[in-house]
């Protein structure tokens, strides 16, 4: 790079105004500048879950208190709807059927198991390098100082 910048001042140097000077005291500097990028890192994760096993349970049998209960409060029912003996009777038999029917199955935890699960999980990590910005060359000609700047095309 440096010879290029060279060769440019020079060439500038050539032109009719410069003709009968020479250059003095020729400096080219290179300049760099901190260019700090983020990038994303993924990790997995993973730990162990306790997770709950579902069963069926059967509800508990009805007791013989129960079932007359749901015997006496179907006659009375029963009775009260219909205003005769034979609608409390059937009011009787159905509710001590309903009562006895009283085994009703429910979903419970019936126990656990360990489960590993993992998740990906992202982080940024930060790096900085010098990159190229421009160069400068300096020089004097006829007492006068000059400062040409060539900056890095991105193409």
């Amino acid at each position: 790079m440096k010879t290029i910048l060279i060769a440019t001042a020079a060439l500038a140097l050539a032109t009719p105004v410069f003709a009968n000077q020479a250059a003095k005291d020729v400096r080219v500097f290179d300049h760099t500048k901190t260019v700090t990028t983020t990038v994303p890192v993924t990790t997995t994760e993973c730990y162990d879950v306790e997770v709950p096993i579902y069963g069926r349970a059967q509800g508990g049998g009805a007791s013989g208190g129960d079932v007359l209960g749901g015997m006496i409060l179907g006659g009375l029912l029963g009775k009260g709807a219909t205003g005769n003996d034979d609608g409390a009777a059937i009011g009787a038999i159905l509710g001590g059927i309903v009562a006895a029917d009283n085994k009703q199955s429910k979903q419970v935890v019936t126990g656990y198991r360990i489960e590993r699960q993992c998740a990906d999980k992202v982080t940024n990590k930060y790096q900085s390098q010098e990159v190229y910005s421009h160069s400068t060359v300096r020089f004097t000609v006829g007492g006068y100082r000059y400062v040409l700047e060539f900056n890095r095309s991105d193409r």
